[in-house]
């Protein structure tokens, strides 16, 4: 796991856990609805915080002869768990939540405390969320932020910044659902802050899950990287053409490439093979996350066999 990814989680862990707290003596003094989803919600998110560490530390294990490609995939499994926890502990126990108190409305109390805590909170869900941008955004590059999300080989940051940012609207949820409450004399209108907060977790976590699904099943590396990958071997003197090339992430930080190539007529075997280390040792150069190449020479032939999907 790099560094910057690191810090944004514990930073996310820090203010959450913070958070969390502050809600329930919010929730305790006020016995407010959309309090109570949101400490269950920062709760939740603290515990997706620490299982996105869990993953990082398992993922660097070394192969072994069970997993000879390594354990990288280990983030891939834990994010999708924490999309799991979004939905479960924060979306459909805010939904629940508010449900019940739309059906027994329970009047909201010291709304002053709540008002505070939730502005308190606020101020801290800014805190991680703009550290979680600065971390993200090298990765990011031009992409949009929606593109960074959806296309983005590192699991954490886009679990981190869809956490932070739902994290905020919810505490904003809160805040309108509470104060409603408290101006129109209608305590409904706090169970409709907690089941807005609840739909707006369930579409997070679907999110986060259809992203990790894919990630989990397996992807290509990015189109930037296929191009690199297919310029460095073409360059070669001793290519004659890349037949078909696949690639696959096994991890963030690992990448598999298995290309079959032709090479130039005449070539002995040591040198056909010393021309495929040495095609190896450009592509791992240039893509340092290529860290396994399978090459396979062979001979070019019209066929199904000759396409070239990365």
């Amino acid at each position: 796991m790099q560094a910057d990814s690191r810090t944004a989680i514990l930073a996310a862990l820090g203010a959450n856990l913070g958070i969390a707290i502050a809600k329930f003596v919010g929730w305790g003094m006020t016995g407010a609805a959309s309090m109570l989803a949101e400490a269950v919600h920062s709760v939740a998110d603290t515990s997706n915080q620490a299982l996105l560490l869990w993953g990082g530390s398992a993922a660097r294990r070394q192969p072994s002869d069970t997993h000879p490609f390594g354990y990288g995939m280990e983030r891939y499994f834990w994010s999708f768990v924490v999309a799991l926890v979004i939905f479960t502990v924060g979306g459909l126990f805010a939904l629940v939540e508010g449900i019940e108190k739309v059906r027994h409305p329970h009047e909201v109390g010291n709304v002053a405390w709540a008002v505070g805590i939730l502005v308190v909170a606020i101020g801290l869900e800014t805190f991680s969320f703009r550290t979680a941008i600065v971390a993200a955004r090298p990765l990011k590059g031009r992409r949009s932020w929606v593109g960074f999300i959806r296309s983005s080989k590192n699991p954490e940051l886009p679990v981190v910044l869809l956490e932070d940012m739902g994290a905020l609207l919810g505490l904003v949820l809160a805040l309108a659902g509470v104060g409603l409450a408290a101006w129109t004399g209608d305590a409904r209108w706090d169970a409709v802050g907690s089941m807005a907060i609840g739909v707006l977790l369930v579409a997070i976590a679907v999110t986060l899950a259809t992203e990790m699904k894919s990630l989990l099943i397996g992807e290509s590396a990015t189109p930037e990287h296929v191009d690199a990958i297919r310029e460095t071997l073409a360059a070669a003197d001793d290519i004659e053409r890349i037949i078909h090339m696949r690639t696959l992430h096994l991890g963030p930080d690992h990448l598999l490439v298995a290309a079959k190539l032709e090479f130039r007529q005449g070539m002995s075997f040591a040198e056909v093979a010393a021309a495929i280390d040495a095609a190896e040792g450009r592509v791992r150069a240039r893509i340092p996350i290529a860290r396994t190449i399978f090459v396979e020479p062979d001979v070019y032939r019209d066929g199904p066999d000759t396409g070239t999907e990365a």
